[in-house]
């Protein structure tokens, strides 16, 4: 049995009832549930249907994301988030590099790098040396004024985590950020890399280990194990190539906003929902969700 989500924006009324029953009746599915009047609804059906991709892209048009997916153990016991344009809706090291005046070189660095055209760690390497002597103290005045959280982040890690859910924010940025971000939005444990502080400023050097793709399907591993769940006990959320090891791993991949060429690679993507999609995938209606 599979199970078809259509998803919109919240708030925006997207999903017309009639387009919902059209694509039930057209895939032979059961009765049309709503998760949220307008913004959300599902159907089960026997089969996955041939014509998934196409539908897919007919009703990106309508500013609706479509998720089909196997019925069983939709919901998940453990979240691990990427963090940059993910759990936030910035990539920290382009606006440290903003304050250090070399945004626009970085940023093109930055989008190369998760389009997956550049090496992940020489890449990092590279935008971490041009914030040489950049002060550190920046760190926080980039996180007070900078920084803003993706919408229903705070109701995505909350509602898991009240349904015996763990999650884990591990991120190719910093230290210096996810453990702010983390706080905030209620993770359970943060990883990632670290910044090089010599006399109150920034070195221009990231401490090694590296954390990139490998680091981030280790963390699956490693945590999933902890707690005693498999890999299909995961929802794992990313936008970037160095997200791909986790999201292909997970028992569910999401592919939030992702850039083209890794979307490509992702069976779930989401690019008009918020993170509260990822609740809706996983079944819950929104009368469910705990406010974080």
């Amino acid at each position: 049995m599979f199970t078809t989500i259509l998803i919109g924006k919240p708030g925006t009324n997207a999903i017309d009832a009639t387009t919902a029953e059209s694509l039930r009746n057209a895939w032979g599915g059961n009765g049309l549930r709503w998760l949220a009047p307008g913004d959300a609804a599902e159907f089960d059906m026997p089969a996955m249907p041939d014509t998934r991709w196409s539908v897919w892209e007919d009703l990106q048009s309508l500013g609706l994301d479509l998720v089909v997916l196997p019925t069983r153990n939709r919901k998940k016991r453990m979240l691990l988030a990427d963090m940059d344009s993910t759990m936030i809706q910035q990539e920290c090291i382009d606006e440290l590099a903003a304050e250090a005046g070399v945004g626009t070189h970085v940023v093109d660095i930055t989008a190369r790098a998760m389009n997956g055209e550049l090496d992940f760690e020489a890449a990092l390497r590279e935008r971490v040396g041009l914030l040489k002597d950049l002060p550190a103290e920046v760190i926080d005045h980039v996180l007070a004024t900078r920084i803003t959280f993706m919408p229903g982040g705070r109701d995505l890690v909350a509602t898991m985590r009240a349904n015996g859910g763990h999650a884990a924010l591990v991120s190719g940025g910093f230290t210096s950020f996810t453990h702010k971000v983390a706080a905030h939005l209620g993770f359970d444990e943060h990883r990632a890399n670290t910044l090089d502080i010599v006399d109150g400023k920034l070195a221009g050097t990231v401490a090694e280990p590296i954390l990139g793709r490998a680091a981030k399907v280790a963390a699956l591993e490693e945590i999933s194990a902890r707690l005693g769940l498999g890999h299909e006990d995961v929802m794992a959320v990313g936008d970037g190539a160095n997200d791909l090891g986790m999201l292909g791993l997970a028992g569910a991949g999401v592919a939030l906003h992702a850039k083209p060429a890794v979307a490509a690679q992702c069976d779930i993507r989401v690019n008009h929902g918020d993170l509260t999609a990822l609740l809706y995938i996983q079944g819950y209606a929104k009368s469910e969700f705990v406010s974080g």
